[in-house]
């Protein structure tokens, strides 16, 4: 194998393909990068088995093949070349990089030893705007879970596709969010969970200047493809039993506030100074007579603020979080925000104020002077 190409189109790809190499499992051909060369294109692919990112790229090829060459090796060698091209040429196992006077021979391995990347065949096919994609993922991703200590099904984002409608839920225990968009779509109603780590690097590749262009997902029953420009992120399906989340979200509500989205942020955010835990030390919420009042104390100090709100309905103090109110908050990109309640201890709906485009749901922490 033999090929030129453009010292900084391979860094950007090789930059974005390492994200799917293995760093954590010491299998020596995942933590490689697979170099393939055709006639006229060059392709890279990163897999360790759960997740997988392939591009191509153009490159004047003279001897078509294939390689596998330890990511972050090879990553490492091109991000300090300072020439414009780069060939590389391989002789079995044997790799010789030359770039300018730069010269690196290093071992590869075999790529008959890499695994066969899963395929997504008779899937259900969607086109989706980029950039609304990736809002919808923003306004989502925050709630859904961590880790696996509760539902390993919470560690993924639910997509929903209906006819000409994409939902989006997330939901980790404490707090959920939902997010629904019209699109053109006109297959059967379809549901599946992506990773987290999966739709977090989907969101770093997509470019800002092709924001009017489409993703094309491909999925099938156990894996899921996303084409978004010339990369192809291959991914496992989550499966298990999801959060019956309609049944979660209250239908009625016995307060309801509009309020200034950033004023809330601002007025919770001058609390966090005192805030020592925020499992410990919840921020007491006092809604009454036009206004939302914020209140905390640690063993650091206390601290009072208050901002305007048009309340309507029973006054209510309530107990929150702060890190998960203001990520709902932070999440809503609408200037207004709708808050329901019912009660001190019922679960809190944000949303838009004359539309149910999202819906973000808090759990309420008890506060110390409650039963």
């Amino acid at each position: 194998m033999k090929f030129t190409c453009n010292t900084k189109n391979l860094n950007d790809a090789c930059g974005n393909v390492m994200r799917a190499v293995s760093t954590k499992v010491s299998i020596q051909t995942i933590e490689g990068i697979l170099i393939e060369c055709g006639s006229e294109t060059l392709s890279l692919t990163g897999y360790d088995f759960e997740f997988g990112i392939n591009t191509t790229l153009t490159a004047t090829v003279s001897e078509p093949g294939a390689i596998v060459i330890n990511g972050k090796i090879f990553c490492d060698i091109i991000k300090k070349l300072s020439s414009e091209s780069i060939t590389v040429e391989t002789n079995g196992t044997s790799v010789l990089i030359t770039s300018g006077a730069a010269q690196y021979n290093i071992t590869g391995i075999d790529a008959e030893e890499y695994p066969e990347l899963p395929s997504v065949q008779g899937g259900y096919p969607l086109f989706i705007n980029q950039s609304v994609l990736q809002q919808m993922v923003m306004q989502t991703l925050f709630a859904v879970a961590e880790s696996e200590t509760s539902k390993p099904v919470h560690t993924g984002l639910k997509f929903e596709m209906t006819l000409n409608q994409l939902r989006l839920v997330g939901v980790d225990g404490y707090r959920l969010a939902v997010r629904t968009e019209t699109i053109k779509y006109e297959g059967e109603d379809v549901t599946f969970i992506v990773p987290k780590k999966t739709i977090r690097e989907l969101i770093k590749i997509i470019n800002p200047e092709n924001k009017d262009k489409d993703i094309s997902i491909s999925v099938g029953k156990r894996h899921i493809i996303f084409e978004v420009d010339n990369y192809s992120i291959i991914s496992r399906l989550l499966d298990g039993d999801f959060l019956d989340y309609n049944a979660a979200i209250p239908k009625t509500c016995s307060t309801t506030v509009l309020i200034n989205t950033q004023d809330a942020i601002s007025c919770i955010e001058r609390t966090l100074p005192v805030i020592e835990n925020n499992a410990k030390n919840p921020i007491r919420c006092l809604f009454d007579n036009d206004e939302m009042r914020i209140s905390t104390v640690s063993a650091i100090g206390r601290v009072v603020d208050y901002t305007h709100a048009n309340i309507s309905g029973n006054r209510v103090e309530i107990g929150f979080n702060s890190k998960y109110m203001t990520d709902a908050l932070n999440a809503a990109d609408t200037d207004q925000v709708r808050i329901e309640f019912n009660g001190p201890v019922q679960p809190v709906k944000i949303m838009p104020v004359n539309n149910d485009r999202f819906l973000f749901l808090v759990l309420p922490m008890r506060l110390k002077n409650e039963a």
